[in-house]
């Protein structure tokens, strides 16, 4: 029925909430403060829901972590550009869109944030082969088992759930996270990363 798919989404959202690695999270606030201090670049790319989250966290990034005697945030969206990206899957490969940019723009010290449910696009992949070419960290927001994303990447803040709607709501949560933590401040960072909730990695729950 209805209802009870409602309530298995809800109920696995909130597990989802619950159990998120906080250590994860707040080393991933940690990284971006530290990029930021650097005057470093985030760059962030996904596919789908994903380039919207993205282009979503690459706004907050910028916007809403300005606060006097800090640095602004130099966080890009690689999927913002249509006629790019349009090119370089028309022109090579739709798998280079995002690795052909970090190639152009990315440096050694700066930041690739990769976020995809199943771990295993393979123009994210090819952006993290690219931003590790560069000298950049690798970040992956992944779910379900977190493919070779979760293998390869710096830091990744995996949601052990085997839906793409639960997981992109889970890595949306993250990013509001983040950059929540970055408007508090180091200190606020700084404990975040300092924490840890263990959770049991659950499959099958999709509504």
């Amino acid at each position: 029925m209805v209802s009870e798919r409602i309530a298995n989404y809800l109920a696995t959202g909130e597990m989802l909430r619950r159990s998120l690695d906080l250590a994860a999270v707040g080393a991933l606030a940690e990284a971006i403060a530290d990029a930021r201090d650097r005057g470093a670049t985030v760059f962030i790319c996904g596919n789908g829901g994903s380039a919207s989250t993205a282009s979503h966290f690459a706004t907050d990034l910028q916007k809403n972590t300005i606060a006097p005697g800090r640095p602004r945030i130099r966080a890009l969206s690689l999927t913002d550009n249509g006629s790019l990206i349009t090119a370089w899957a028309n022109d090579a490969d739709y798998s280079r869109v995002f690795a052909e940019q970090v190639l152009t723009f990315g440096r050694p010290g700066d930041l690739l944030v990769a976020i995809s449910a199943s771990g295993n696009s393979p123009n994210l992949l090819a952006a993290a082969e690219a931003a590790r070419s560069q000298g950049m960290t690798v970040v992956g927001l992944t779910g379900f088992r977190g493919g070779a994303l979760r293998v390869g990447a710096d830091i990744v803040v995996h949601v052990p759930v085997e839906s793409y709607e639960l997981a992109e709501d889970a890595h949306l949560l993250v990013c509001h996270l983040v950059t929540s933590l970055l408007k508090a401040g180091r200190t606020a960072v700084a404990v975040a990363a300092a924490e840890r909730v263990e959770f049991e990695p659950r499959t099958g729950a999709s509504a």
